[in-house]
């Protein structure tokens, strides 16, 4: 069982199930502050999709001798996120770049290999120690980063009274 891949269509259902329930809010509540670090549902939403930018392109390095890893990431480099208070119609944009973007995610996993897992990324935020760590790792990383702020968004729309419910892994991505 691929395991990156099942989280990456975790990742993707939950991200498409969100998109959706956001979708059916005005635009002025989907752009309300909601006194979270991020502001609104809208910018917690571009948050997800903003780490899964940074983590994809982080990955890049690693697998530099997996070609089909880096065409599945090629879509990325089109990738621009908005900022601040969106309209209506950049909504709906954001709705054709999260196809991209997860898409992209679901292609790399669907295209890693044990060895590929165990690639090393450099990284500088352990202060040196460790100076790099496995791509596993850093796949691991991004799941947790956009479980939690899912899990962010779902306490607002609970507040709300939203129903939300994509907390599960459908057995159908094993």
């Amino acid at each position: 069982m691929n395991i990156e891949l099942m989280y990456a269509k975790y990742n993707q259902s939950g991200n498409q199930t969100i998109y959706h329930i956001l979708s059916k809010l005005s635009n002025d509540e989907r752009e309300k502050d909601r006194g979270s670090f991020y502001g609104s549902l809208s910018e917690m939403f571009r948050h997800i999709m903003g780490g899964t930018l940074f983590f994809l392109f982080m990955y890049k390095e690693a697998l530099n001798n997996n070609d089909a890893a880096i065409k599945a990431l090629a879509p990325l480099d089109n990738i621009s996120l908005p900022e601040g208070m969106l309209e209506s119609t950049q909504w709906k944009e954001l709705g054709k770049t999260l196809d991209t973007l997860d898409a992209a995610y679901v292609k790399m996993a669907e295209a890693l290999g044990a060895a590929d897992l165990l690639n090393p990324i450099k990284v500088d935020w352990y202060g040196g120690n460790p100076a790099e760590v496995p791509l596993q790792f850093m796949i691991h990383q991004l799941i947790v980063h956009n479980t939690h702020h899912r899990g962010q968004i779902s306490q607002i729309l609970d507040a709300l009274k939203i129903d939300n419910d994509y907390s599960g892994i459908n057995v159908a991505f094993m």
